[in-house]
């Protein structure tokens, strides 16, 4: 296998067995899949079992018990598990499309992460979603509904639905590189380990799986490499999430620190 598709989820296994469903219909084949479970109920894990057939691969499920935010202490379980040398990370709520893993595996390069994009499907898109659709390609489709619903609000970044392999093209279309999404990004797993992963005090969302991993690559180096109009995700609706307040505070305090590695992370720190 060339590189390990790691997919971060916490219940919701309707919407993982859409998702699932997009990885069983990739172009590129050489890949495995680590589940990231944050403590989800039973049903999830009876959802992976019954996908693995369609999938066609064995897919790991790593599982630790329910005790609120700990995102990134099972992303670092899923570090270790790895049984390749190359990352990509998403989440349980975004749909790949077919090309998805090609465009991640095609462009990974030493000195860089991978930053993707998405599309956030309205409601009423996220609603029409079956399994039917996803194996077809058909969700892929966007029509005038969905750009309609692009301007009135309901569905937004729908241009990033839109995929384009001539490189002339994403440059005339592309815009500078952005934050790093935490459900589409890909880097080296060694790149991963020399900045000891992810920092595990983090107990909530919106910052600490992809702002401050972002902050310490660079720091370390690496240059982020946009996959805009490549590597594209659909974002199953949901209530938006604020970002806790804790948490940015946290964040800025790496950033006056100014260190490579968290203190906890991968590897505990001795400190002096």
């Amino acid at each position: 296998m060339s590189l390990s598709i790691v997919i971060a989820v916490y219940n919701k296994p309707e919407v993982l067995r859409l998702v699932l469903g997009g990885y069983a219909r990739q172009s590129w084949k050489d890949f495995e899949i680590i589940v990231a479970d944050d403590g989800s109920g039973a049903a999830v894990g009876e959802t992976i079992h019954e996908m693995e057939l369609r999938v066609g691969r064995p897919i790991r499920h790593l599982w630790h018990e329910d005790r609120g935010w700990r995102k990134n202490t099972m992303l670092n379980n899923a570090i270790r598990n790895a049984q390749t040398g190359y990352m990509v990370f998403t989440d349980g709520d975004c749909i790949p499309h077919e090309h998805f893993v090609r465009d991640h595996a095609e462009h990974r390069s030493e000195g860089f992460f991978l930053c993707g994009r998405r599309a956030e499907m309205s409601a009423r898109w996220s609603r029409a979603l079956t399994e039917e659709r996803i194996g077809s390609g058909a969700f892929e489709r966007i029509g005038l509904r969905c750009w309609w619903e692009g301007i009135t609000g309901a569905a937004t970044r729908i241009e990033d639905g839109l995929r384009f392999e001539s490189p002339y093209l994403r440059n005339i279309l592309h815009r500078s590189v952005r934050g790093m999404l935490g459900s589409n990004f890909s880097v080296h797993r060694d790149a991963l380990a020399a900045i000891n992963g992810f920092d595990e005090k983090y107990d909530g969302p919106g910052c600490g799986e992809d702002s401050d991993v972002q902050f310490r690559l660079e720091l370390n180096g690496l240059r982020a490499y946009s996959l805009r109009h490549l590597a594209i995700q659909y974002h199953v609706h949901h209530p938006r999430t604020d970002i806790p307040q804790r948490c940015l505070d946290r964040f800025d305090a790496a950033r006056q620190r100014g260190s490579v590695r968290c203190e906890h992370g991968l590897q505990p720190i001795t400190l002096d």
